[in-house]
């Protein structure tokens, strides 16, 4: 059995992780920017935002799962289920949770830098031509761009959540007899 300090740790680091993906899900969802012709933009016309919203959805309900048990075992100090499967479920589950949540994060980065420096590019090249009505194009995509950086500090903050879950179901683990011993 674990101590109650990595037992209170856990709970913590679940609620804290479910809350930043639940987060990241809102922002990402309620992100939209109008420009001046008419035309919308979302997050559902980039593809990788969308890889964000399942990872971060992926994230969220694997710690609604385990928030339960995690509560349970907080409280009575004995496990929700008996024998070696929750241990082992908590083990794998969170490298696995921690492992996607990861990917959301870097495509998450990569893409809004990729993109924030292609519109800047573009602008430019538009001002140099002499268009000068492009004002409200960067204006409108530096705040849509500036909310999804938003939503990917909150997923950044939920795999660290996931993260430091791994470790301490490392410690769980190794405090068991386990399955594969």
């Amino acid at each position: 059995m674990a101590s109650k300090a990595i037992v209170n740790l856990t709970l913590v680091f679940r609620i804290f992780a479910l809350l930043l993906s639940v987060s990241c899900i809102v922002v990402l969802v309620t992100d939209t920017v109008e420009f001046t012709d008419g035309s919308k933009t979302t997050f559902k016309d980039v593809m990788t935002y969308r890889y964000v919203l399942a990872t971060a959805a992926i994230g969220g309900a694997y710690s609604l799962l385990q928030l339960p048990c995690a509560i349970y075992y907080a409280f009575k100090q004995k496990r929700l289920i008996r024998g070696q499967f929750l241990p082992e479920f908590d083990f794998y589950g969170d490298k696995m949770v921690s492992f996607v949540l990861a990917a959301g994060v870097g495509a998450v980065f990569a893409v809004t830098y990729e993109l924030k420096s292609f519109v800047n590019d573009f602008v430019e090249t538009l001002l140099s031509l002499g268009f000068e009505d492009t004002v409200g194009i960067k204006s409108g995509t530096d705040k849509f761009l500036n909310r999804i950086y938003i939503a990917a500090g909150l997923l950044l903050g939920a795999f660290v959540c996931m993260a430091l879950l791994s470790v301490l179901s490392s410690i769980n683990r190794t405090t068991s007899s386990g399955l594969f011993r």
